[in-house]
């Protein structure tokens, strides 16, 4: 399985969980996923998914000038997108969860091995 399956699945609820902080424009939302870990993470990818997620209604935007060039879109997280935050934790520590004791099953078997 690639890791962009994987990554495709959780990205909408990490973008989210990044705007809960603070409001953010594009480029300093994949540098933020990127220095989360997500290395392989590029703008092609983040730039369409801001946008999906504020026509779901999660994310509302703003144009502000920036004093280092064209002007910026700021995103921030509406209740809505909040709500889907409190959500996309929940399942995914349901999830890990799940997972780790596969993990840990498997370990136990191969021990016994």
């Amino acid at each position: 399985m690639k890791k962009t399956q994987l990554l495709k699945g959780v990205l909408e609820g990490c973008v989210l969980l990044i705007v809960t902080d603070e409001e953010i424009y594009g480029y300093e939302m994949v540098y933020r996923l990127r220095q989360a870990g997500f290395t392989d993470i590029v703008a092609g990818t983040v730039y369409p998914l801001l946008q999906k997620l504020e026509k779901q209604g999660y994310l509302t935007s703003v144009i502000k000038p920036s004093q280092e060039g064209p002007n910026r879109k700021y995103y921030q997280i509406t209740d809505q997108g909040r709500q889907y935050c409190e959500d996309f934790i929940i399942q995914w520590l349901e999830i890990t969860s799940h997972v780790d004791t596969l993990i840990n099953k498997e370990r136990v078997n191969d021990d016994r091995s």
